[in-house]
């Protein structure tokens, strides 16, 4: 009897031992399918399947910075590294004119064979850049994702390549510049960004024009390849963009493609970037090599669980693989997927300029509002000087918009849209660079965000009779028909007092509490 129990027990050992294995090679087999089968392929049907993360649909707010050698001649604006090379038989020198960029340099700095765009680069110091600082003033003013212009069109890298020598870590500041920054601003719980230019280095500069620098060979590594004289010129008209026209000629080459794709995987794999944001011109890049980039970034972050974003200007990337940014400009109404939208701190540049025009603090915080209104979010540019520095007058902004965001960001963090974005007076322009032709908001303009069951109506200056009147919000209303428990104006306690008739919500107000928007907290009833 003992033996037969013996030889059941070794029996039933036997199959639990080579169950296991057969369990552990059958986990094995479906890891090793995940690693064989990555979850995008590089075409756009299988790229619609990226969903936006909620962390960027709660972040609304960012910051990063055009920082590079284009900010030592402080001159007029980013675009010097291209303009100072614009004489007049430049085919985009106008009514055969040399640029003011380059009657400029001339003057300054010499003819363009002797002084070229690489001669700023030993110029462009950074010693008194300090990675902590900045990351301090990001948090300070509310942001939650920051981080520089990786690349810009002048073809520098501002991190520690292994692919050019034309970079920040061998060159200028001779520092890992996105190295630093990277874990500087995650150390404060901002998501990281990296930004990216390269493809307009593809005929940024006249490689073909003998009289510059930039037809030596020798910086081929920086100035990019050799075109010949007219080629990859700038749309004709802002209606050839609209309509998704090719814009540029002749597309870039193998070379050129392989390059800018190899560049981003290293930015990936060295800084693991949560948002990976491009300009336009990503049209004369090869479609394919484009496909590969968004597969690959993707996949990489879903292999380590991690929710990445990828934005997109004009056609560049097919809607929905990732979020469409805007630059200078906004929405006219209310969206139903998220959005993003960059602008500047100073009106006329994006790096620093010796005569800068900047925003006020008050038009900064009514187009983050607005933008919010509409389910966007907002990347603010700001302009560090050559050394490092960030202007007085650009802190002062920022730390101002931290300060509103102390008292309102519960009306903008973590919200989503409302039935109507708002209502008011302001008409807003919409298109590429549009900014400067949206007028100021007044008291008049509303804008309505939602967190739950809470809907918040915040007012872009304060009404002068002591009232807020909201139309959209009357009794009977078509977009709120909720009874209202309490009111609440944030950064003041206690509720208010208010009444609902067929015109309006009329809101008396407490006293006046900062000195921009003004945010109410309106809870409903049970």
């Amino acid at each position: 009897m003992k033996s037969i129990k013996k030889l059941l027990l070794l029996c039933l050992v036997s199959i639990a031992f080579f169950s296991c294995k057969d369990t552990k090679k059958e986990s094995q087999k479906e890891i090793k399918e995940v690693k064989e089968n990555p979850k995008y392929s590089a075409d756009w049907e299988s790229l619609m399947n990226h969903k936006t993360p909620e962390w960027f649909l709660d972040a609304k707010f960012g910051i990063y910075c055009h920082w590079g050698p284009y900010s030592v001649p402080e001159f007029e604006s980013e675009w010097y590294a291209h303009w100072m090379y614009v004489n007049k038989d430049n085919p985009e020198a106008k009514d055969g004119k040399a640029s003011s960029f380059y009657e400029h340099h001339v003057k300054t700095y010499g003819p363009l064979k002797e002084f070229g765009y690489k001669d700023f680069i030993p110029m462009f110091k950074a010693e008194k850049f300090d990675a902590a600082e900045w990351a301090d003033l990001f948090k300070k003013a509310g942001a939650k994702f920051a981080g520089p212009v990786s690349e810009h069109a002048d073809g520098f890298a501002m991190w520690d390549s292994d692919l050019t020598e034309w970079d920040a870590k061998d060159m200028g500041p001779k520092r890992d510049v996105m190295g630093e920054l990277s874990k500087e601003i995650r150390k404060r719980d901002m998501k990281f960004i990296a930004t990216y230019h390269r493809q307009w280095l593809f005929g940024w500069y006249p490689t073909w024009d003998e009289t510059t620098d930039a037809s030596d060979p020798k910086y081929a590594g920086l100035y990019g390849p050799k075109l010949k004289k007219g080629d990859n010129q700038m749309p004709r008209s802002m209606k050839e963009i609209d309509k998704g026209i090719d814009r540029y000629y002749p597309l870039a080459d193998k070379k050129f493609n392989d390059e800018w794709l190899a560049r981003l995987k290293e930015i990936i794999t060295k800084y693991d970037p949560d948002l990976v944001w491009f300009d336009n011109k990503m049209d004369v890049v090869s479609e394919d090599i484009r496909k590969e980039f968004l597969a690959h970034y993707y996949n990489t972050a879903d292999k380590s669980g991690k929710d990445v974003v990828a934005t997109y200007k004009f056609y560049d990337f097919k809607p929905g693989t990732a979020v469409l940014d805007l630059e200078r400009s906004r929405m006219k109404e209310k969206k139903d997927f998220p959005w993003l939208t960059d602008d500047s701190i100073d009106w006329n540049s994006w790096s620093h300029i010796s005569n800068p025009r900047y925003k006020s603090t008050n038009r900064l915080i009514d187009f983050l509002v607005d933008v919010v209104s509409k389910n966007g979010a907002v990347l603010l540019n700001i302009t560090p000087r050559a050394d490092g520095t960030i202007p007085e007058p650009v802190k002062e902004r920022l730390l101002e918009m931290g300060q509103w965001l102390k008292v309102n960001g519960e009306a903008i963090y973590g919200t989503r849209t409302f039935e109507i974005y708002g209502e008011g007076d302001a008409k807003v322009v919409e298109g590429h660079l549009s900014e400067r032709k949206n007028a100021d908001n007044t008291a008049k303009d509303i804008r309505f965000t939602t967190k739950g069951n809470i809907l918040y109506a915040t007012v872009l200056d304060w009404p002068a009779d002591g009232k807020l009147n909201i139309r959209a919000l009357k009794a009977n209303s078509d977009v709120y028909n909720s009874e209202i428990a309490s009111i609440q104006m944030l950064g003041s306690e206690g509720d208010l007092k208010f009444s609902r008739n067929e015109e309006h919500l009329s809101i008396t107000l407490p006293n006046k509490v900062g000195d921009h928007a003004f945010s109410f907290r309106i809870t409903p009833k049970e």
